[in-house]
């Protein structure tokens, strides 16, 4: 089935992947492709509907992310932010840099009756930006303005055309949904015809058309994601695809022997196990910098997967879970690399297998929805993320078997005590991470000089963005007291604030 489709332009904003997953929440196929690329997908790909993103730079700036606007004649097109002043900029407006930037919460004002902004029901906006617009491209007429923004929106109807200063597809425009909604629906007048149904039936075809008749090794860690490839590549292969779990050592407590279960009795009976703790560790000896740390893993993957390979009738591809966020962390050709992802940046040159990566372009709460369509169990669909390294990236410093089990044995404590308090609901990641540091301490009227614990709990819809879970005091100091009570070796126990940006969910 071919869907109406929306090309989401991406000129290197942090929200540019929001506006892809906004767009598929309202029923419609959406794809982000880089701006350096987008004038030719627009001619090839003849998109329904085009939405251009905010992004960092400055239009003034030389070499500054733009597009040929010509391409987008006959398109409904809306601009966000930066994608505003691009429209405005090559347009034939002027665009110029501002003493008074704006950023955060704004009060918008409608001065354009039955414009695409006047039906906003909250006139709540957030704003990004230090530049603005001073004047429109002709045909144009300014719809909406703020205290310091005189042009805050505007739009030319005849050809279907509209710009936002403001960020719509951020929560923190209560009415952006609505401008969404209305653009695609009223405007460019789409159908929506998307749906994780659609995605299962279209992606099988895509599967067999891929691999014909060749076997597929499924890497599976018992998390959703790699859950939701083994059920959608058995589902489309049958007995072509060979469930490999590797036990790294590097599994929360007791994990390796869940996963097990879960696939043996309840999934996929033909689980391969491999135990590779020494293969692991070893490569991980004296390896201490983050980014060396996530290649290493990713590398011993692949080892592990090419020593087997004769045992695994001779797989010629590699499915894994490898989701949109994962390849945006990892860097995509406009926006920085926050870190590399081990399936993303750390598969090594050498390797002969052919990755296969069917959830590539979806968020988590689409392969969620997907793997309840396939019918996996709840307990599997819901199971927090957990990252591909392992522990190895809630470990700070070098990463050994003793560390392992400190790791192990606090977060044991603080899932343990979520579960039993009902706190668990609405957090999307807990953890303990282990910090490369000590401190003074005094336990039993003894000096100590062991390492601190710090707990993380974030709420989150996608992993992009996320903040700290505010636990009860009362409830940390039990759990802090538990910890330094319960594992060795350590004497002092954190909570982490912070929210993403400026953080990462992960410490590494």
């Amino acid at each position: 089935m071919d869907h109406q489709l929306v090309l989401v332009v991406d000129f290197g904003g942090q929200y540019t992947q929001l506006i892809v997953r906004r767009v598929r929440e309202l029923g419609v196929y959406s794809e982000m492709v880089p701006w350096q690329k987008a004038e030719q997908a627009i001619r090839d790909r003849g998109p329904d509907a085009v939405i251009l993103s905010g992004g960092p730079k400055s239009v003034l700036e030389p070499g500054a992310p733009t597009i040929d606007v010509s391409v987008l004649d006959n398109i409904p097109t809306l601009g966000i932010c930066y994608g505003l002043q691009v429209m405005a900029h090559r347009g034939g407006g002027c665009v110029e840099s501002s003493s008074e930037r704006e950023y955060g919460h704004r009060h918008l004002t409608s001065i354009a009756p039955n414009s695409l902004v006047a039906k906003m029901a909250d006139p709540a906006v957030w704003m990004s930006h230090g530049d603005r617009v001073v004047k429109i491209p002709d045909g144009s007429i300014i719809t909406a303005t703020t205290a310091t923004c005189p042009v805050a929106a505007f739009e030319n109807a005849a050809n279907k055309h509209y710009g936002v200063q403001f960020h719509p597809e951020v929560s923190h425009t209560p009415s952006g949904r609505s401008i969404l909604h209305s653009f695609l629906f009223d405007i460019a007048g789409l159908r929506g015809d998307w749906t994780t149904a659609n995605f299962i039936e279209e992606s099988i075809q895509r599967i067999k058309e891929e691999v014909g008749d060749e076997q597929v090794l499924c890497a599976v860690s018992g998390g959703v994601d790699s859950s939701v490839v083994a059920a959608l590549m058995t589902k489309a292969l049958g007995h072509q695809v060979k469930c490999v779990f590797v036990d790294h050592g590097l599994l929360r407590k007791g994990e390796a022997e869940q996963v097990v279960k879960t696939f043996t009795e309840v999934f996929h009976p033909n689980l391969i196990l491999i135990n590779a703790h020494d293969q692991f560790f070893g490569a991980l000896k004296g390896v201490t910098e983050p980014e060396a740390k996530r290649k290493a893993i990713g590398e011993q993957f692949v080892v592990c997967f090419e020593r087997h390979r004769d045992d695994l009738s001779d797989c010629k591809f590699l499915a894994q879970g490898t989701l949109y966020p994962d390849v945006i962390e990892s860097g995509s050709p406009t926006a920085a690399k926050i870190k590399t992802h081990h399936n993303v940046g750390g598969l090594p040159d050498w390797m002969r297998l052919q990755v296969v990566e069917p959830l590539r372009w979806l968020f988590k709460d689409e392969v969620r929805e997907v793997g309840r369509q396939l019918g996996l169990p709840d307990d599997v669909v819901d199971r927090q993320p957990f990252p591909g390294p392992g522990l190895g990236v809630r470990i700070l410093g070098e990463v050994t078997p003793e560390r392992v089990a400190i790791v192990q044995d606090a977060d044991h404590i603080f899932r343990e005590e979520l579960r039993v308090q009902g706190l668990e609901a609405g957090i999307w990641q807990s953890y303990a991470a282990l910090l490369d540091v000590r401190s003074v301490g005094v336990m039993g009227d003894e000096r100590t000089y062991e390492q601190p614990i710090v707990l993380r709990a974030v709420q989150s819809e996608d992993a992009m963005t996320a903040r700290a879970v505010p636990l009860e005091f009362s409830f940390l100091e039990h759990v802090a007291h538990r910890i330094v009570n319960e594992v060795k070796g350590v004497n002092r126990v954190l909570y982490d604030l912070t929210s993403k940006p400026p953080a990462t969910i992960e410490w590494e």
